[in-house]
């Protein structure tokens, strides 16, 4: 067995059992990353992004989807992996395992940073700015609290014109807003759209791939019965040329 597939079975475990604050990470056992869990659906998702050969791509509270982005953006391209340091404060042994990959050559592009929230280490000229699950918890007490709308500004300063920003996220009902981020790990659509337009985007696309009918949006997203079967919406924002 080659280095890279162990490297990618211990991350796999050490992922699954991750901070049960953050949903992005926070998955039922035995869940992997995206190369080797189907239902992330990362082909598609990374065509949605629009990551391709040579692109800047920088993945927020960094996880599940850093290896199968590495691999697209290739050899020429650049996987920035930003963890937050308050995640860190509840989790730190995440650092060894984002932290741990880029000692792989196979992963060469990787590129682990950490910085507060509030001053995130966001290089500038990305291609691509991408947050799976855990835009929610930007809301949430562990985070700091966040300053939202600077981050969101810091997002858009970082990247490029014509960039985008990507969000995979747990949906709440409708008119809920920031109801659920604490409780339930959702949060209402419409509000990621008015953040989104306060910092100067425009969404550029919508995505139905991982909607779910059934979820009435009720439940916390690790309650048993909706838990990995959640409706979420995966929205696409991009900065302006």
């Amino acid at each position: 067995m080659t280095r890279t597939k162990l490297f990618g079975m211990a991350a796999a475990m050490t992922l699954a059992m991750s901070l049960p604050a953050a949903s992005g990470w926070a998955q039922p056992a035995g869940q992997g990353d995206a190369l080797t869990d189907p239902t992330m659906k990362h082909a598609e998702v990374l065509a949605f992004m629009g990551v391709k050969p040579g692109s800047k791509v920088a993945d927020v509270v960094a996880g599940r989807f850093v290896r199968a982005e590495s691999q697209a953006v290739g050899p020429k391209g650049k996987v920035y992996a930003y963890e937050p340091a308050e995640v860190l404060k509840v989790h730190p042994e995440i650092a060894g395992t984002i932290g741990g990959l880029t000692k792989d050559p196979a992963y060469a592009n990787v590129v682990y940073s950490t910085a507060p929230i509030n001053a995130p280490d966001l290089p500038k000229g990305l291609d691509v700015v991408f947050i799976r699950q855990n835009y929610h918890d930007l809301y949430d007490k562990f985070m700091g609290p966040a300053d939202v709308p600077a981050f969101n500004k810091a997002v858009y300063a970082a990247l490029k014109p014509g960039g985008v920003y990507v969000i995979l996220d747990h949906a709440d009902a409708a008119g809920s807003g920031l109801g659920g981020t604490e409780t339930r790990h959702r949060i209402d659509i419409e509000r990621v759209k008015a953040d989104m337009a306060a910092a100067g985007f425009k969404l550029d696309g919508e995505s139905k791939l991982f909607a779910n009918p059934d979820d009435d949006h009720s439940k916390m997203v690790f309650n048993p019965a909706i838990r990995g079967k959640t409706d979420q919406f995966l929205l696409k924002f991009r900065k302006p040329r």
